[in-house]
């Protein structure tokens, strides 16, 4: 994960948004860290669909069989 941290940055350089209520005479500590799983508008990875999924985990045959009484089921 990555990490910046700044000491003694100047709170009147922080951006607007940052700076509502703080005394711009002051300095602070600023630290910048990475979300863990990054945008929550990003798709997932298959590999995270993957790992994501719960058990129990069924057979190849098993899903095969139920597509197929499916199938007979809609007279295909």
């Amino acid at each position: 994960m990555n990490k910046i941290v700044r000491a003694h940055f100047p709170v009147e350089k922080l951006p607007q948004e940052l700076r509502v209520g703080l005394d711009l005479t002051r300095k602070a500590t600023i630290t910048v860290e990475l979300e863990e799983n990054g945008s929550s508008d990003s798709p997932m990875s298959f590999l995270d669909i993957f790992a994501a999924r719960e058990p129990p985990f069924r057979k190849k045959e098993e899903i095969d069989d139920d597509l197929r009484a499916d199938r007979e089921e809609w007279g295909r």
